[in-house]
């Protein structure tokens, strides 16, 4: 798929690799919905790519994902606004280990709410033109991760779901493709939770340890996982793909043995 031209929406849009999504998409030509709960994020990251890229080019949207109603009202407001839809990128996480049930709804509930949403207004069959959707993981969904053993298990359950549906997508002939994004650690807020008692709960203790790992494996600049995500865009042959994102070993992609059973219908 060729960015240029393309709409594209974009979940926990104002900051850290959301922001450097929103970036890279409108460098290459797309329109771009920037989706935050923090209005003032928003609002000042608007205001900064206004200088940079025609104005009507943006619009930000004030949602939290989690909100049933607000993601749908988010869609549908950029459908109304652009005209279309073409590309998805279900990005906005957290890591709280304290209030574990709400990093569920936000890291995983409301990527599958995004991916339903999207595929709703995007699939052939439907009145869409097919499309891109792309979740946003991490390394912690293809490991364990000892001291954030709630975000883990959302990271995994994004990657477990994209793959599945991606199948079902192509059984289905929906003209949409699914992938998955993986980072290491990138300088982003999230990182600085891992200070906050707030966030870490009962791991607090451990932020040392996990301070000692990000220097063992590297800290990386958004713009690099934004570099993925224009691969994966372009590259129409790419479905179901899980893409790892490492300081040592850039851009590559995890390989499963196992082929899954797909239908004969």
């Amino acid at each position: 798929m060729h960015v240029n031209g393309k709409v594209a929406l974009v979940t926990g849009g104002a900051q850290g690799i959301g922001r450097a999504f929103v970036q890279a998409l409108l460098g290459k030509g797309a329109k771009v919905a920037l989706l935050d709960r923090n209005p003032e994020a928003g609002q000042q990251s608007k205001a900064a790519l206004d200088e940079q890229f025609e104005a009507q080019r943006t619009v930000f949207i004030q949602c939290d994902v989690t909100d049933t109603e607000q993601l749908k009202g988010a869609f549908k407001k950029v459908i109304e606004h652009f005209g279309r839809l073409d590309i998805v990128v279900n990005n906005a996480g957290v890591n709280n280990e304290k209030d574990w049930e709400s990093t569920i709804q936000i890291n995983l509930t409301s990527v599958i709410r995004g991916t339903y949403l999207g595929l709703e207004y995007m699939r052939k069959g439907n009145g869409g033109d097919g499309g891109v959707i792309i979740n946003i993981s991490s390394l912690a969904g293809l490991m364990p991760a000892a001291f954030q053993p709630v975000y883990c298990a959302t990271k995994h359950g994004v990657i477990g779901f994209t793959r599945s549906i991606a199948l079902a997508a192509n059984m289905e002939n929906y003209g949409v493709r699914l992938n998955t994004i993986c980072p290491g650690f990138v300088n982003t807020p999230i990182l600085q939770s891992i200070d906050k008692e707030e966030n870490m709960g009962q791991y607090y203790s451990y932020k040392d340890e996990i301070k000692n790992m990000m220097q063992f494996y590297g800290v990386m600049d958004p713009s690099i996982i934004a570099e993925g995500l224009i691969t994966i865009i372009e590259d129409d042959t790419l479905n179901g793909e899980v893409m790892k994102i490492t300081a040592s070993q850039g851009i590559h992609f995890q390989e499963y043995n196992q082929t899954p059973y797909t239908s004969k219908r």
